[in-house]
C-alpha cells in the first residue's frame, strides 16, 4: 500500500481544476512511472501526474499498450505516490482491466486508488463507456476519460492516425465529449484531435479538455515524459517537442565512466575506503 504524506500547501484536487477552467489558467500533465522521476516532475511545479499505460512501450519496450497489466500499474503508481507531494496522480486503467463488466471494473479501479495510491483513474472510450464512467462515478472514483485516437484500440483503428477529420467524425467526437462531461468524468483526454475539433470541444464544455496533439486550445496539456526529455528511440510524433536530450547525456556519463574504468583513473584512492595504518600493519604483521 501507498504510504501517504501529508499534503503539501496547494496540493491539486478536483476543486483546483475545475477553477483553473474558469479562470481560463492553463494547467500542465506529464507522465512518471517510478519514484525518483516523480519527485523530479513534482517539484518542477508539474500539476497532474499521469502514471500512463505508455510504461508498456517507454519502460518495457513493448510494441504497444495492449499488454500492460494491471499489475504493473499499480506497481508503477505505488512508487510515483511516494515520490509526490503537490500534483495529482492519475492512474491509466489498462487493456482488459475495464472490459468485463462494471462491477469487476470498479475493484480494479479501486485496487488502483486504495493500493495504488491514485487518486484518479483515466479510461479509453467513447459513448461505449458512458455508463461505466456513471458508476466509477457513482462509486466515489474520479475518472479521465479519453477520446480520439486510443491507444488501447490500435488494432481496430489500424494504427495511429488522426480521428475526427471529417465532419460526421468530429460531429461525433463533441457528442461523445458531452455525453462523458454529464456522466461525471471531471477531465476528457483528447488524443490526435485536429485542433479545430479541440477547440470547439474545450469551448463547449465545463470540465477540463487535456490535448496531446490537439492544439493550444486545450485547458491542459500532457506528454510523456521520456519523449519530452529524448528517452525515446524511433521516430516521435510531430507533436513531440524535445526540450532535452537526456539519453546524450546518459552515455556519454556512461562511456566516460567506462574509459576511467579500463584506464585505472576510477576509482581514485580518495573514492575508495581503506583501513587505519594501524589496522594496515597490523594484517601485514600477521
Amino acid at each position: 500500500m501507498a504510504y501517504l504524506q501529508p499534503d503539501k500547501e496547494g496540493k491539486v484536487y478536483l476543486p483546483a481544476i475545475r477553477t483553473a477552467k474558469e479562470n481560463g489558467q492553463k494547467l500542465v500533465c506529464l507522465t512518471a512511472y517510478d519514484y525518483p522521476t516523480a519527485r523530479i516532475v513534482d517539484e518542477a511545479g508539474v500539476d497532474m501526474i499521469l502514471v500512463g499505460d505508455s510504461i508498456g512501450n517507454v519502460i518495457h519496450g513493448y510494441g504497444n499498450t495492449i499488454p500492460v497489466s494491471l499489475d504493473e500499474i499499480t506497481s508503477a503508481c505505488i512508487a510515483v505516490k511516494r515520490g509526490t507531494e503537490r500534483a495529482m496522480v492519475i492512474a491509466d486503467m489498462p487493456f482488459g482491466t475495464y472490459h468485463i463488466n462494471e462491477d469487476e471494473s470498479v475493484k480494479n479501479a479501486l485496487r488502483l486508488m486504495k493500493y495504488g495510491g491514485a487518486e484518479a483513474v483515466k479510461l479509453e472510450g467513447g459513448r461505449n463507456r458512458v455508463e461505466l464512467v456513471q458508476r466509477l462515478v457513482d462509486e466515489e472514483i474520479p475518472v479521465v476519460a479519453h477520446i480520439g485516437l486510443t491507444p488501447q484500440s490500435v488494432y481496430k483503428m489500424g494504427g495511429y492516425r488522426v480521428q475526427g477529420r471529417t465532419a460526421e467524425q468530429a460531429k461525433r467526437l463533441i457528442e461523445d465529449a458531452k455525453m462523458l462531461e454529464d456522466a461525471g468524468a471531471f477531465a476528457i483526454v483528447l488524443e490526435l484531435v485536429p485542433r479545430e475539433v479541440a477547440q470547439m470541444i474545450t469551448d463547449e464544455l465545463s470540465i477540463s479538455t487535456i490535448g496531446i496533439g490537439a492544439g493550444l486550445g486545450c485547458d491542459i496539456q500532457v506528454l510523456v515524459l521520456h519523449d519530452l526529455v529524448g528517452m525515446t528511440f524511433g521516430r516521435q510524433p510531430r507533436f513531440v517537442r524535445q526540450y532535452a536530450n537526456v539519453r546524450d547525456v546518459m552515455t556519454d556519463a556512461i562511456q566516460n565512466w567506462a574509459r576511467d574504468v579500463r584506464s585505472g583513473a576510477y576509482p581514485a584512492d580518495d573514492e575508495s575506503y581503506g583501513l587505519t595504518a594501524e589496522t594496515l600493519s597490523e594484517l601485514k604483521g600477521s
